[in-house]
């Protein structure tokens, strides 16, 4: 029924919606003093991108296109690194020179660690 393209366009419709959902459930939770919604986001979105890429590559039997459109169109809609940029940048702007490298560091570490997990898990089940 769709192609390629449209799936991707499907899939990130789903993507946004659980990025913009996740952000606001966090917040409520967590506040906005850091910006643990866009963290968290990047994480679970590299745990998904290690697993997905791996068990749709190597076991599960998914369409090419289908496998295109969950991960670029969902995860590439989910996942906020343009946006973590963004919140960087403001936070030395803001003078929080602290906040912001703790943030840097803290979201290439946790999300490159996500996705080895995601990896490990797609390969151990």
């Amino acid at each position: 029924m769709f192609g390629t393209l449209g799936l991707i366009a499907v899939f990130a419709v789903l993507g946004a919606w659980a990025r913009y959902g996740q952000s606001i459930l966090v917040q409520i939770v967590l506040g906005r003093g850091f910006p643990w919604a866009t963290l968290s986001i990047n994480v679970l979105g590299c745990f998904l991108m290690g697993f997905l890429f791996f068990e749709t590559l190597e076991r599960s039997a998914l369409s090419p296109e289908l496998r295109t459109g969950i991960l670029t169109g969902g995860l590439g809609a989910y996942t906020t690194f343009s946006t973590f940029s963004l919140e960087t940048l403001v936070l030395f702007e803001n003078g929080e020179a602290i906040k912001a490298f703790a943030y840097m560091f803290s979201s290439l570490f946790l999300c490159v660690a996500a996705a080895f997990m995601g990896a490990w898990v797609a390969r151990s089940i």
